[in-house]
């Protein structure tokens, strides 16, 4: 039985496709992957690829978020190697997304990099953190979270400098806000002061005068 499924948000969309193994039902597991597109509103290019291109997206993703929350640099693999994907800071604010598409894909950019803004960094977080709390699409699919090694600890510095970066998944309010906080503040203009104006008194309408009594 086919099944796909769809984790969309307004920047992001991640798509899965594959075949369920049990019975028909209302809402069949998707148990096995046949492939899995990651897109952009507003590009040309998207990543695709199978059950490697998947794990090595989601672990790319997951690093990444816990590097921007903890403020540590994680390690990550920049090999050439088939369907390998890392995230890493780029210039002006942005995020650049390197993938290197399988052979049998025949992509004539090799490797494939996407500049991401903060919110669209941001969607594709929320799109793997909803697919991992989708108990019904790859459910043996696991975000195996390390500590980080200590060559890689800032000895002395603040608390937040300091903190193991073992969070466990990858989106929540902490994330967004510190990527809502990456974003340019828009320019607020201080009101002018307007003069103080003297109340008129109030001038009695003809034929209203009152008379003498």
């Amino acid at each position: 039985m086919n099944v796909r499924r769809q984790y969309s948000l307004p920047n992001c969309s991640l798509i899965l496709e594959g075949l369920s193994t049990e019975a028909p039902t209302s809402a069949p597991v998707l148990s096995i992957l046949t492939n899995a597109e990651c897109r952009f509103v507003g590009m040309n290019k998207f990543l695709c690829g199978g059950r490697d291109f998947l794990e090595n997206l989601v672990k790319a993703v997951s690093s990444y978020a816990q590097e921007c929350l903890s403020g540590i640099r994680h390690p990550h693999e920049t090999g050439q190697n088939p369907d390998s994907v890392y995230l890493e800071k780029g210039e002006n604010n942005t995020h650049r997304l390197v993938w290197y598409p399988s052979p049998e894909l025949q992509q004539p950019e090799s490797p494939v990099s996407i500049n991401l803004s903060t919110v669209q960094l941001f969607d594709l977080v929320e799109a793997v953190d909803q697919f991992f709390a989708d108990t019904r699409t790859l459910p043996d699919l696991q975000l195996k979270l390390q500590p980080l090694s200590r060559r890689y600890r800032q000895g002395d510095g603040s608390l937040g400098s300091r903190v193991y970066p073992f969070l466990a998944g990858v989106g929540g309010l902490a994330l967004c806000g510190l990527l809502v906080s990456l974003l340019p503040m828009p320019e607020v203009k201080k009101p002018e002061d307007k003069p103080a104006t003297v109340p008129s008194q109030t001038q009695p309408l003809p034929g209203n005068t009152p008379g003498p009594r």
